[in-house]
């Protein structure tokens, strides 16, 4: 059951007073010249105002509280008439589905043997930050042949190497995989999922993501499956009805709704149409192509060109290619916090690759709690009154016997040394205890 307590900032503030950052932010943006000059009011048109239609999994009144930000800047409220759709971002893996479509799709590939072999054999042209022991040991484990693709159906110590490197970062006797990348903007894991699909056209690579698609969502929940020699791998995906109800929601309100994921981005265009977001409106890794084909690097965004390879969305990558896909913005502005005017109204996440877009939505902020260390540090400070938190709508997880270590060690710098959380002006988040959770 979901257990409120009163640490939980979402139960101890009353209606009134927890609806003034929305109206706030709504006055802020009318200053900005983005929606009319006028006082914002809660459910101002209530025939007009398209509802969420889904109660069950919320909790608190974290959908009071959503539906007040959709009546706000909706077209039913203080927002209608503008000109300009107010805009919402959701995060996928684990904030609109539960599990992960990229590691669904990677397993498939390994059972289908659908990896093609690296360009000469050098497994160092499969990502630029890929470590020589890591190199070594798949080229050991994954000879050369004759196929264009590695059997991994059948040959179990090719595809135990490429899972501990995919899965753990490291190669199967413990090396460290990947070096010399920055930790706000780039997970060379993440990463190489895209780039291990060079060779195939980007339709091929929709068609591979659909059968994963269709096997994780017929399978029966809690399902595993057996990947090269012994390992048990998640087997089932499925999309919380809540979201999709929040999602078409707030695009007939007339928000202009948005996917960012750290998934290969055909991958995530297979996924996003079930959720009723065309893949026009999703923003997943991009890799770059050859003659129609998808090559082992990456799309720049920002100040990091093609083939860079520096920059996906991933933290502080995320809000780039936010910035530079949903509000034009060029070069490396885009790398920085926008004006009210250029940011989205709306976010939600589950992790601490989501923390850098949420912390840059003007309403609300929704955050499924998977207890990562930045993000609940931040939500659970809630230092503006715009976060809100919600157990995950599928097997949530417990409470957090510790708090989360804010002061010392939540927060990841850029060369991957831990250090305090700092809100905005640099003062130190204290730790927080974990109070919104299922059991």
């Amino acid at each position: 059951m979901i257990v409120p307590t009163k640490e939980s900032s979402s139960v101890s503030k009353s209606p009134a007073v927890r609806r003034l950052p929305v109206l706030a932010a709504a006055l802020s943006m009318a200053a900005a010249g983005l929606v009319a000059a006028q006082p914002a009011q809660a459910h101002p048109h209530p025939a007009r105002c398209p509802q969420l239609t889904v109660s069950d999994g919320w909790f608190g009144d974290n959908q009071d509280r959503i539906q007040d930000l959709i009546d706000t800047y909706g077209t039913c409220g203080a927002g209608a008439g503008h000109g300009k759709k107010p805009v919402a971002v959701f995060d996928w893996d684990n904030t609109v589905v539960k599990n992960d479509v990229g590691d669904a799709t990677m397993y498939w590939l390994l059972r289908n043997s659908k990896i093609q072999r690296p360009a000469r054999g050098d497994w160092h042209t499969t990502s630029r930050y890929l470590t020589d022991a890591a190199a070594t040991s798949l080229a050991a484990a994954c000879p050369a042949g004759r196929s264009t693709t590695l059997p991994t159906a059948t040959d179990t110590a090719c595809a135990d190497e490429i899972l501990a490197v995919y899965g753990e970062g490291a190669t199967g006797k413990g090396a460290a995989a990947f070096a010399g990348f920055d930790r706000r903007t780039m997970e060379p894991s993440y990463a190489w999922l895209a780039q291990l699909l060079h060779g195939w056209t980007p339709a091929q690579v929709e068609a591979f993501a659909s059968a994963a698609r269709t096997q994780n969502l017929t399978a029966p929940a809690d399902a595993v499956q057996t990947l090269g020699s012994n390992t048990k791998a998640t087997a089932w995906v499925r999309y919380y009805d809540q979201q999709r109800d929040l999602i078409r929601t707030l695009q007939r309100a007339g928000f202009d709704v948005w996917i960012t994921s750290a998934s290969p981005e055909p991958v995530v265009d297979v996924w996003a149409r079930g959720a009723g977001v065309a893949p026009d409106h999703a923003i997943g890794i991009r890799s770059t192509t050859q003659h129609g084909r998808i090559t082992s690097h990456l799309k720049g965004c920002g100040s990091a060109r093609d083939g860079d390879d520096s920059v996906i969305t991933y933290i502080d990558g995320k809000r780039c290619w936010i910035n530079q896909e949903v509000f034009g913005v060029r070069g490396a502005a885009a790398e920085k916090v926008q004006p009210v005017r250029n940011r989205q109204v709306f976010a939600a996440g589950d992790s601490d690759t989501d923390v850098s877009f949420l912390r840059d939505a003007t309403g609300l902020r929704l955050v499924l709690n998977r207890n990562k260390n930045e993000l609940m540090c931040r939500a659970y400070d809630d230092s503006d009154g715009r976060w809100i938190v919600n157990p995950m709508f599928i097997e949530p997880k417990g409470r957090k016997a510790a708090p989360y270590p804010c002061a010392t060690t939540g927060y990841t710098e850029h060369d991957g040394t831990p250090a305090p959380v700092r809100r905005a002006d640099g003062s130190v988040v204290p730790d927080q205890w974990d109070s919104v959770y299922g059991g």
